[in-house]
């Protein structure tokens, strides 16, 4: 459910503020934790964040688009990034795309229809080393098989499942 209720976003931005600060540069980490209480950054969001730290509403927007990792649509409880540099070619990414597409269901670039798995593209994660990479909300997968894939999409499933019992 995104976190659009004004009141309720207000008091949560007055905490935020209180931690990061009421000026420009707490724009990206108070970004960072709307987008993460609401797995979006609405246009409502925006212009309520740029009253509270006194900015204009077009600059929330530039940075919200800017950084790949805020982009303010909604996204899925579950955020598929996979790294798509040369080197994660070389090592396979193209059987991991067609795997994750298989499991979700969904091409890049998309959203499953319950709202719990987005897949996109990821610019290099720094670990050339051991690819191909995936990165699952915050946590870093590499020297992916087809395999691995099956059994990180059915922990998120389960994970998702525990969710939605917990808040029916």
């Amino acid at each position: 459910m995104p976190l659009t209720d004004e009141g309720r976003l207000r008091e949560r931005l007055a905490a935020l503020t209180t931690q990061y600060g009421q000026h420009r540069s707490a724009l990206i980490p108070i970004l960072t934790e709307v987008k993460a209480a609401g797995h979006e950054i609405d246009s409502d969001a925006m212009q309520i964040i740029a009253d509270v730290l006194d900015i204009h509403p077009v600059e929330v927007y530039s940075v919200a688009t800017f950084y790949a990792f805020l982009h303010p649509e909604r996204q899925g409880q579950f955020v598929f990034r996979l790294c798509k540099t040369l080197s994660c070619e070389l090592q396979g990414k193209a059987a991991i795309a067609d795997a994750l597409q298989a499991e979700l269901g969904i091409g890049f670039d998309q959203t499953t229809d319950d709202g719990v798995f987005t897949l996109e593209w990821a610019a290099c994660m720094g670990m050339c080393d051991q690819g191909p990479a995936l990165l699952v909300n915050d946590v870093v997968h590499t020297s992916l098989t087809g395999e691995k894939i099956r059994e990180i999409v059915a922990e998120c499933r389960e994970c998702a499942a525990c969710v939605t019992e917990v808040t029916a």
